[in-house]
């Protein structure tokens, strides 16, 4: 505590101590104007003696830690501004090697009912966490689900998977069945939330998320799961993220508030390009939809590329004005 504080404590100390009469004695003309010190104002003072302390006091662990996440966070942003492929790899491996294997610290199911019950952890020991949690809610808000297409270390591994996977093992679901299939990941996420407010066993996020994956530990049933489930998703690529993911299922619902939405084109209207190119089964026809699109840029890079986009094409075919002749 500073000497002025200490100061002010004693001052406060001692006004107290003074008998009833004396404080009542009116107070000299020089000293009218002056505020009064109150147990409000000693309290402040306390309160910010103890951030201060608990800032000061980090270990360099800690700040590693914060400055990592930031620097994971600030890498998937600026990846996806610049709309570049190989940028958005770089973030995948970040995010597999940083979030996933190092810290395994990945948005949960667990963090889900931490937060609908009103358990936050304590602020001191837990920066990374809020920084993880509040950029993944201000991101859904402001563009969708960032953290899905980018972020998730989980999938960015099944991403990356799918692209050293060759392309004639794969099985792409028909749009009607994609569509219908989509729901199941919300329905996990009702039967799961339900399950733990009746239950309070929070531990059956083992058993509908796999990144426990990146602890490297878990039972035989829990592998047996896993290992099932990376199989599948060789065939039906981003499986998990698209169709089981009780966490993406709250994203997306989040991300029908999505404030900068993918710009389209009139000439969106009768194109497929776009359509048969994202991965997500997130677009149908001219629409998007908010709660599927994980902003992963294939359309974003088609919609800018003169070469492929109708729009541009049918801009390149149009006369230009001549001049009028004098």
């Amino acid at each position: 505590m500073s000497a002025v504080r200490i100061v002010a404590v004693l001052a406060l100390a001692a006004g107290l101590l003074v008998p009833p009469t004396a404080a009542a004695q009116p107070a000299p003309d020089g000293d009218a104007d002056q505020p009064e010190f109150s147990l409000e104002d000693l309290d402040a003072l306390l309160e910010e003696d103890e951030l201060k302390e608990s800032v000061a006091s980090l270990s360099a662990a800690e700040i590693g830690d914060i400055v990592g996440m930031a620097l994971v966070l600030g890498f998937a942003v600026f990846s996806f501004t610049r709309k570049s492929v190989p940028l958005k790899y770089v973030s995948f491996a970040g995010s597999i090697a940083y979030l996933g294997f190092y810290k395994s610290n990945l948005v949960s199911i667990v963090n889900i009912f931490a937060i609908l019950e009103g358990n936050f952890p304590d602020v001191r020991h837990s920066i990374p966490w809020y920084l993880l949690i509040g950029f993944t809610t201000v991101s859904t808000v402001l563009w969708g689900r960032l953290y899905c297409g980018r972020i998730c270390a989980f999938g960015a591994f099944t991403q990356l998977l799918d692209r050293v996977m060759p392309a004639r093992l794969r099985f792409d679901p028909p749009a009607s069945l994609d569509r219908r299939l989509a729901y199941i990941k919300y329905v996990i996420l009702g039967v799961v939330l339900l399950y733990f407010f009746a239950s309070g066993d929070f531990l059956v996020y083992r058993y509908v998320e796999p990144f426990w994956m990146f602890t490297l530990s878990g039972n035989v049933l829990m592998w047996t799961l896993l290992g099932t489930l990376l199989l599948a998703t060789i065939l039906v690529r981003n499986l998990y993220c698209r169709y089981l993911c009780s966490v993406g299922a709250a994203l997306g619902l989040i991300s029908n508030l999505t404030v900068f939405k993918i710009k389209r084109w009139t000439e969106c209207q009768g194109c497929k390009i776009c359509e048969k190119a994202c991965e997500w089964g997130a677009i149908d026809g001219p629409k998007i939809s908010l709660a599927e699109c994980v902003r992963c840029d294939d359309c974003e890079r088609l919609y800018d590329d003169e070469e492929k986009c109708v729009h541009w094409l049918i801009l390149r075919k149009k006369p230009k004005a001549q001049p009028a002749s004098s």
